[in-house]
């Protein structure tokens, strides 16, 4: 874990840019409008860095879970190849960032293998493998089950995909480096302050926020998976509809010694499964432990309480892991949309960017860049996943109660699954 730094500082009555949340993509954005030139104040109520955005598994991923998905079904062949496109462009365009910005951030382009749940999973892997190589223009290949331990030192799983569009950091100097590159650029950053509202005033908005009144000519909302504050405020009420902020939960082992590590990790890449309710993994930056994520609940609760949960997961697939000890464990919110897409765009005059589908840390990244670009009116070209069609559902504000109910079905689903496999 890398705490983010403490900020503070006096709110000035007016900005050109008010970013509201300052995670990836509130400090992407903010970035990207100083490069531009562009005043920009970034407010979070929190820290600067804090929640899913220092507290995640470090996994980049290159828009492979976007471009995995049912695209065609909704938006036809050609919109699903531009969109998936879209999506792969977060993984060099992240590359770039660090190294443009010369974030020390233990980045490692180490390749993802996807584990596949049941054969049925492994087949369906199979089939967008090539489409997966000719969007993120990097290899892919398949792994059958008999040489599955040239990239996981575990028997079980039945075989997967390598994806070489995949990295690795960590999270948490990330964030830090990335809010470090922004106020190098000039851009304000403030801790501790709450936006409560946000109401047009002439041609720019007035923002009530926690710290007093502040008036911008532009705001982006990029509160992703804090969208609803806890009261049941939120800065966008429009936006917190259309996201389901659920919690991942993350372990992190006492150390096992670089020999365990190169036997359960060949090649240290980062694993994450085809379950419905999936398990991501990964050897920790140092390579000394091992790292364990997924959703050990699907309602409130405690690291405390989903640690021992993690390590039954963790267990069921590392054996040799029974009896050792865990040494962390935390959580952040990510967030989810009703339609599996990243969005950004406007709405009543205010950007956003948000919904990462718990693989925000290069898309992120990329939606906060685009957002930039937008406010700025810089855009070369239009960006697939700028303006979609935003879904929620009737009557959600942004409070999801059906988690628990929803989280139970994929979870008998997945039993159901590899009982008849």
């Amino acid at each position: 874990m890398a705490e983010p730094a403490q900020r503070g500082a006096t709110l000035p009555a007016r900005t050109a840019v008010a970013v509201v949340g300052g995670g990836y993509a509130g400090l992407s954005a903010a970035l990207t409008l100083r490069r531009l030139g562009h005043e920009v104040l970034v407010l979070d109520a929190e820290r600067i860095g804090w929640g899913a955005s220092s507290r995640n598994g470090g996994m980049v991923s290159g828009g492979l879970k976007v471009a995995a998905g049912a695209l065609e079904s909704t938006h036809g062949p050609v919109g699903a190849r531009r969109i998936a496109a879209a999506a792969a462009a977060s993984f060099p365009f992240i590359e770039d960032t660090i190294a443009r910005e010369k974030i020390d951030c233990d980045y490692v382009r180490c390749g993802r293998f996807v584990p596949a749940w049941t054969q049925k999973h492994y087949d369906g892997l199979a089939a967008r493998a090539d489409f997966l190589a000719e969007v993120t223009g990097m290899p892919t290949r398949m792994l059958p089950r008999a040489r599955q331990h040239e990239a996981l030192g575990s028997d079980h799983y039945h075989g997967g995909m390598v994806a070489e569009a995949s990295g690795s950091l960590h999270p948490g100097k990330y964030a830090r480096g990335l809010a470090r590159a922004a106020e190098g650029a000039g851009a304000v950053l403030m801790d501790g302050v709450r936006v409560g509202g946000i109401t047009r005033e002439g041609d720019g908005f007035r923002l009530a926020t926690s710290a007093g009144e502040l008036r911008a000519d532009a705001v982006l909302v990029a509160t992703n998976g804090y969208s609803r504050q806890p009261d049941g405020g939120s800065a966008m009420p429009w936006l917190a509809r259309r996201m389901i902020p659920v919690g991942s939960y993350l372990i992190a082992t006492e150390p096992v010694g670089t020999e365990v590590i190169d036997r359960l990790f060949p090649g240290r890449r980062m694993i994450s499964d085809t379950k419905r309710v999936l398990n991501y993994f990964r050897p920790s930056p140092d390579g000394t432990r091992v790292l364990w994520g997924g959703r050990a609940s699907f309602g409130p609760t405690s690291p405390e309480a989903a640690a021992p949960v993690l390590h039954g997961f963790m267990t069921d697939v590392f054996p040799e892991l029974r009896e050792t000890k865990i040494t962390h464990s935390w959580t952040g919110n990510v967030a989810f949309t009703f339609d599996f897409l990243p969005h950004i765009g406007v709405q009543d005059g205010l950007h956003y960017a948000a919904g990462c589908q718990g693989s925000g840390v290069a898309m992120a990244t990329w939606l906060g860049h685009q957002a930039g670009l937008k406010i700025a009116g810089a855009a070369n070209e239009p960006f697939a996943l700028d303006g979609l069609t935003f879904p929620t559902l009737p009557g959600y504000k942004g409070d999801p109660w059906f988690l628990p109910m929803v989280g139970g079905w994929y979870r008998l689903r997945d039993r159901l699954d590899r009982l008849v496999a």
